[in-house]
């Protein structure tokens, strides 16, 4: 199956889904915040990567390839695992959220957030496009080189960190203080992700252990 159509049919997919996610615990359509999450995320993914698939379709075919059963090593399914429910759990609790009335974060900061989930996926497609062997499952191809220089100039897995401000960013976009909370949930299962993903990296890729040297931080700079 061409790479382009399964991008698209998988988009309109995901988004249906997320639809779900959203408006059935919300209890109505009337949540604009919920429409402009999905217009966000549909557009600064859609687009980005549709034109890294005309580039290399052979890093979107890494990256299509996710999923518990895509992971090899034990560690890395149980986190992927957990990561499915943290993400469906991102998008159910802000619609109770918003149901029920808990939070009352006001439209500029949803805006702000919306701005978030915008850069976090940009800064995944850069990372795609900066680094052709960034796949969705972690293993190491035959000839696969070491990218140290953009944002892996600034840290050793910045889809990663991408993802933290992507799931800031949802949270208060979707107008949920409560929310936040699972950043800290979701941040902790990338930790453990990387922790494992680099015993891997320093064991098989060539130059690893001399890049950990040179980039100090895993996640987020100045942090960890």
């Amino acid at each position: 199956m061409n790479v382009g159509f399964r991008i698209v049919t998988s988009s309109i997919a995901g988004i249906a889904v997320f639809a779900v996610l959203l408006f059935v615990p919300a209890g109505t359509v009337n949540y604009w915040q919920g429409w402009a999450l999905l217009a966000v995320f549909g557009a600064a993914s859609l687009g980005p990567t549709l034109a890294i698939a005309r580039v290399d379709p052979a890093a979107l075919e890494r990256r299509l390839n996710a999923g518990v059963k895509a992971e090899t090593r034990p560690v890395q399914k149980a986190v992927i695992a957990g990561t499915f429910v943290a993400f469906a759990a991102s998008l159910i609790l802000p619609a109770l959220d918003y149901r029920f009335g808990w939070s009352h974060i006001p439209a500029w900061l949803s805006v702000i957030g919306l701005a978030m989930v915008a850069a976090g996926l940009g800064m995944a497609m850069l990372v795609v496009y900066q680094n052709r062997y960034a796949s969705a499952n972690i293993t190491i191809e035959e000839g696969q080189p070491l990218v140290s220089t953009g944002l892996y100039g600034v840290v050793r897995h910045p889809m990663y960190f991408g993802n933290v401000i992507l799931m800031i960013g949802i949270a208060l976009g979707l107008g949920s203080y409560w929310a936040l909370l699972l950043v800290i949930f979701g941040t902790l299962l990338m930790a453990v992700r990387i922790v494992d993903e680099e015993k891997l990296l320093n064991a098989e890729l060539d130059g690893y252990r001399q890049y950990t040297q040179k980039v100090r931080y895993r996640l987020l700079p100045l942090i960890w």
